[in-house]
């Protein structure tokens, strides 16, 4: 469990790190002139942006070498700084702390939506293989999990929010605001999350000691609690880690598809205005937060495995 915890603290200081360089590297490889784009974003399209721009340039030393300004920002991940935003002059930790918790609001309500949907349809699927359940729960799966998260998204908010009037198309708030982006990013997860429960669920069915239960004429809700339940949890939860995938990218874009302030809204319009300790920072939130989730994810596993741990 030790040697467990300290992987992923190894894992998150390498994801520091990586992150880091790659943003950097990647801001500063898009066409155009930063120090344009900057003072553009900071002083508005009426100013006099060539003059704002050299000011920039002075100000953040952008006309340094870019090793050096590697360095220097590297330096401040170090020392745990991840500095103000170029635009705003905010700093980064305040900003994140806000839209944190609309991106947490978002991906929670999103994965506990898809583990409502998803593995209990692949447990009823597992159980009666081949029968009709299964059949449409594969179709549908492959049918969601193929439409890319904007697409699923237009789709609801014409549906609900266009046709039906049931929903809002966008916003931050309330319930109703969360629950067309939510649902657009749990039935992605739910339609791969029901396919590893279904083949979890039929790979216990097959097993002896569950046609033994059987035989001692248990029944079968009580076999399914004992005997499936637990031992087909275990790879459902262990694809939540791959799922955390899903749900990092899906964030960006259905916060800017839904309007919702969190960090992939944040980490678009920073990209844009080349505002790099903001990308580095949004960038670095979504990292650790994989490597977050990826943690609970093993500790949840060792805790569900029935075999005896080694001591």
């Amino acid at each position: 469990m030790q040697r467990l915890v300290l992987a992923r603290l190894l894992q998150a200081g390498l994801v520091v790190l990586v992150v880091g360089i790659l943003c950097f590297v990647l801001v500063r490889a898009l066409p155009g002139d930063p120090a344009m784009r900057i003072a553009a974003g900071r002083y508005g399209p009426d100013a006099n942006i060539t003059e704002a721009a050299e000011h920039v340039r002075r100000e953040l030393g952008l006309d340094q070498p870019l090793l050096v300004q590697l360095g220097a920002s590297l330096g401040q991940l170090a020392r745990l700084d991840l500095g103000h935003s170029v635009v705003t002059g905010l700093p980064i930790t305040k900003e994140l702390r806000i839209q944190l918790g609309a991106t947490l609001w978002l991906s929670g309500s999103a994965l506990m939506l898809s583990l409502l949907l998803g593995p209990p349809i692949g447990l009823l699927a597992g159980l009666k293989r081949g029968g009709w359940v299964d059949n449409a729960s594969l179709g549908g799966a492959i049918v969601l999990r193929s439409l890319p998260p904007f697409v699923l998204g237009l789709i609801l908010i014409l549906v609900f929010a266009m046709l039906l009037g049931l929903f809002p198309p966008a916003g931050y708030g309330t319930w109703r605001d969360l629950a067309l982006p939510a649902l657009t990013l749990a039935l992605g997860l739910a339609a791969v999350s029901s396919r590893v429960a279904r083949d979890a669920v039929a790979a216990v069915v097959r097993t002896p000691y569950f046609a033994f239960a059987r035989l001692k004429g248990l029944p079968e809700p009580v076999v399914v609690r004992r005997h499936v339940l637990r031992n087909a949890a275990i790879p459902v939860v262990s694809y939540l880690a791959l799922q955390a995938i899903y749900l990092i990218e899906g964030v960006v874009v259905v916060e800017t598809l839904f309007g919702i302030p969190g960090i992939g809204h944040a980490l678009v319009h920073a990209v844009i205005a080349r505002d790099v300790p903001m990308v580095q920072g949004t960038a670095l939130a979504m990292g650790l937060l994989f490597v977050v989730i990826a943690m609970a994810v093993d500790l949840a596993c060792h805790w569900l495995d029935p075999r005896p741990k080694r001591i």
